[in-house]
Parts: structure tokens; C-alpha cells; sequence
């Protein structure tokens, strides 16, 4: 029996004021502020949550994670993980949001204003995060633009990436570039820009994807790769690859950062939640496998099959691909390095779309402010930010805290202790204060929620606990206390 149906009476009047007090707080904001923009359909929700959930996560993050902790078997973590904690935390925050009719900020307020604080710290995340992705987003953009221009033997120099990272002007200009047409999307609103760009960019993207992936396995010696790649050997199975896993799922489904808390206050009522995020989840776990298997096999292939070459990170795209090219002379590897390269471009800009309205949002939900100025706000304020994250690789090299770059430390702070928290208190919160039923009454306005018990115990029990070993084996080991 549902622990939910038989709460004390108690409790279920406090979760039906709870009901009331939010209704009631949608009524007030609508009769007296701008009616709040929304998808138009179910399918440009999924498409747009999609194209934020895709992005330097799949494509960059996932491949050399997988190759750095074994290959199959993180790959069947992963997968196990997102089926499971992805699709519990992911159907929290969309009826969160949908429920409240707000941005992070106001969300968590809305259900009871002791909690405002956690609306707070989930609106700083992605403040953090934009800048510094965008400034990665803003190499994407050179390299296409290097391809593009039949300069891809260049772009396979030993030095070329260091060189360009390194350099103060070129970096900072395509940074630029980048932050301005995810601002410009943006700023024609989540129906003229939000979601007419994903539903464009998302099939885009996919066809690309399974294009490139398809060239990638014609390499030489590419199948050994494959099978790398895709056969898992419990042998290499350990708490790190739990531990990464988790980490990417976070990284890769926007979890924990406003985002889909954000994107659901704009879901219609009509629209089912559950059936919505199996599709995103499809899509996003559907582009990392195939992103796995565009990258890895050729890099192996490249490499002699080496995994610790496979596992260099930024070295992995911006380094080892462009030689990979290179080897189908100019012609042929231009046109796949121009196809590869455009490929990361989309998945970087939808997910930087997805950062920059959430941040959008919240600032027109704390300050009541125009969609207009509140995105010039945003556009400015990460401009700025942005800024010591390209220069952390050139003249503000010196500066490091515990060994790390600029944008590295930025990375750690948001992936690594913010994430991991917010998600941590939104499960105690979900389970503790306001407790399950408050959503899953939500997520029912549709039809019977098939995973309504396995969400409230993942919810109140599984996530909370492996989330907390995350939080604390990351600050252990980035401090030396152990090396996990």
C-alpha cells in the first residue's frame, strides 16, 4: 500500500493548504503580472528539455569518461543510473516546476518559505556554470570555423589547442560570438526562440550524430574501439565508476541547476510528465552512446588502442580528433571535422539556450523585470564572468587554487559540491517537508503514475544516500584526504 494514502489527516490537510496556497499564488500572479510564456506542444517541450540536457556533457564529458573508467561497464552504469536516480530527480524538479508556475528561485518559496533559500542556491548554479561553458562553447567555435575554412591540418598541431587557449584575444572573441546567439534566442522568448530553435537544432543534431558516427566506424581498426566501447568488463568495475557515473548524470541530464524546474513552469497541464521524460531521457542517454561511439573507436584507432591516451579529457576532442581527420587528407577530413565540430556547436548552444533562459527567468521572477532586460542583464553579467575562465589558460595562468584552473575551479564548485547538494536537500525536501504526494497529485492530473512507488522510495531513501557519498568522496578527495 501507497505510504502516501495513509498519512495522518494532519497531513494531508497540510499538503492540500499547500495546494491551495500555491493555486492560489498562480491566480494572483496571472491576474496581475504578464500571463507566463509556455511551450506551445509536448513535443516542443521534450525537444527543447532534450536540447538541454545535450551538450559538451554527451559529446565532450560522457566519451572520455567511459574511456577513462573502463569503457562497457561505465557505459552500463550510466545507463542504470539514468533509468533509475535520472528519471526520479528529473520527474521531481519538471513537476516542481510545473506545479509552481516558477523559476528555482521562487519554486522551492512557493511550497513553503522556509525553503527559499534552496530556490536560491539552485538559481546560483547555473550563474556559475554559463560563463565558463560558454567560454568551452566558444572553442567549439573556433575549430568549426578552422575546418571550415580548410585549415584542419592546422588545427592537428601538436600545439595548436594550447596555443589557442592560450592566447588573450581569440578565445575572448569567440566566447563572444557564442554568448550572443544563445542571447539572441533567447531573447525572443521560449515560443519564438526557445523552442522553434530546438525543434530545428535537436533532429539536427541526431542526423549528424549517426552521420559522423557511421564515417567513424569505417577507420581502420576503429572496431577495436567498438568493442572496447561496448562490452562490459566487470573486471574494471569499481566505486569510481558508481562515483563518475553519477557525477556525468548530473552533468548530462541538467539535473540540479534550475534548469528543468524552470522549463517545466512552462509545461502545460495537459502535457504528461512521466511519458515526457522517458523521451528526454531517450535522447540524451541515445546521443552520449552515440557520441561514446563516434570518439572512442576513432581516437582508439588513432592511439594503438591505448585507454590512457583515451582518457585525456579536453585532449580527447581538441587534440586527438583534428589528427584523426588529418589522416583523411585535406578534403575528406575537412568536410568531417566541419560536420563533427558543427555537430558539438548545436549540442553546446542548445544547452547554453537552456543555462541562459533559466538564469533569464529567474531574474524576471526576482526582479519583475521584461523578458528584454532581464536577458540584456544576463547577457552582460556573463560576458563579464566569463572573462577569467579564457584568461585562466593564458595571462592569469598563475592563478590556481588547489592545482586548478579558473574554469576548472568553477566546474568543481558547481558540479562537484553545488550540484550535489541542491539535489541532496530537493530529495529531503520532496520527501521530508512537503512530502511526495505533493507531486505525484501533480504528475497524476494526467492518467496513473506507474512509478509512483519507486519514486517515493528513491526519493526519500536511495537518492538522498548516494547522493551524500558523492558530496563528500569528491571534497575528500580534491582535498587529499584519500584518492577515490
Amino acid at each position: 500500500m501507497d505510504e502516501n494514502n495513509t498519512r495522518p489527516d494532519s497531513e494531508q490537510t497540510t499538503a492540500q493548504k499547500t495546494q491551495e496556497s500555491v493555486d492560489n499564488g498562480q491566480s494572483e500572479n496571472t491576474g496581475k503580472t504578464k500571463k507566463r510564456s509556455g511551450f506551445t506542444s509536448k513535443v516542443g517541450f521534450v525537444l527543447a528539455a532534450a536540447g538541454s540536457a545535450v551538450g559538451l556533457g554527451n559529446i565532450w564529458r560522457f566519451p572520455y569518461l567511459a574511456a577513462k573508467y573502463g569503457g562497457g561497464i561505465f557505459l552500463l552504469t550510466y545507463i542504470a543510473l539514468a533509468i533509475t536516480f535520472g528519471f526520479v530527480l528529473m520527474v521531481a524538479e519538471i513537476a516542481l516546476g510545473r506545479k509552481t508556475g516558477a523559476s528555482a528561485i521562487n519554486a522551492f518559496k512557493k511550497l513553503n518559505k522556509k525553503w527559499a533559500f534552496l530556490g536560491v542556491l539552485c538559481a546560483i548554479i547555473p550563474i556559475i556554470i554559463l560563463p565558463y561553458y560558454s567560454v568551452i562553447g566558444g572553442w567549439v567555435g573556433k575549430y568549426f570555423i578552422t575546418f571550415l575554412s580548410g585549415n584542419g591540418h592546422a588545427a592537428a598541431g601538436d600545439n595548436y589547442f594550447n596555443n589557442f587557449i592560450a592566447s588573450p584575444w581569440q578565445p575572448l572573441l569567440f566566447f563572444a560570438i557564442f554568448i550572443t546567439i544563445a542571447f539572441v534566442i533567447v531573447l525572443f522568448g521560449v515560443e519564438k526562440g526557445v523552442e522553434k530553435t530546438s525543434k530545428i537544432l535537436m533532429p539536427a543534431l541526431v542526423i549528424l550524430t549517426i552521420g559522423v558516427t557511421i564515417y567513424t566506424l569505417t577507420m581502420p581498426g576503429s572496431w577495436e574501439g567498438v568493442k572496447y566501447y561496448l562490452l562490459p568488463d566487470f573486471k574494471k568495475f569499481s566505486i569510481k565508476t558508481v562515483l563518475g557515473a553519477l557525477g556525468q548524470l548530473f552533468y548530462s541530464m541538467s539535473l540540479a541547476m534550475g534548469i528543468m524546474i524552470t522549463y517545466g513552469s512552462y509545461m502545460k497541464k495537459e502535457n504528461k510528465i512521466e511519458s515526457s521524460v522517458h523521451q528526454i531521457e531517450v535522447f540524451d542517454t541515445g546521443i552520449a552512446m552515440l557520441s561514446g561511439l563516434m570518439i572512442i573507436p576513432a581516437a582508439y584507432a588513432f592511439s594503438g588502442g591505448s585507454p590512457e591516451t583515451l582518457g585525456q579529457g579536453p585532449g580527447l576532442m581538441f587534440v586527438a580528433l583534428p589528427k584523426v581527420f588529418d589522416t583523411f587528407g585535406a578534403v575528406g577530413g575537412g568536410i568531417l571535422g566541419a560536420l563533427f565540430f558543427a555537430l558539438v556547436f548545436f549540442a553546446a548552444l542548445t544547452s547554453a539556450i537552456s543555462l541562459m533562459e533559466t538564469v533569464v527567468s529567474i531574474v524576471m521572477d526576482k526582479f519583475k523585470l521584461s523578458r528584454k532586460i532581464s536577458s540584456v542583464i544576463t547577457y552582460v553579467g556573463t560576458l563579464l564572468l566569463g572573462i577569467p575562465s579564457s584568461l585562466g589558460f593564458g595571462v592569469w595562468s598563475a592563478v590556481s587554487i588547489k592545482g586548478m584552473t579558473i574554469l576548472d575551479m568553477f566546474d568543481f564548485l558547481s558540479n562537484s559540491v553545488l550540484m550535489p547538494i541542491v539535489a541532496l536537500l530537493t530529495c529531503v525536501f520532496i520527501g521530508f517537508v512537503v512530502r511526495c504526494q505533493t507531486l505525484t497529485d501533480e504528475i497524476e492530473l494526467n492518467g496513473r503514475f506507474r512509478w509512483k512507488k519507486f519514486f517515493n522510495v528513491m526519493i526519500k531513501y536511495i537518492c538522498p544516500l548516494c547522493i551524500a557519498i558523492i558530496l563528500v568522496t569528491s571534497l575528500l578527495d580534491v582535498f587529499g584526504v584519500f584518492n577515490i
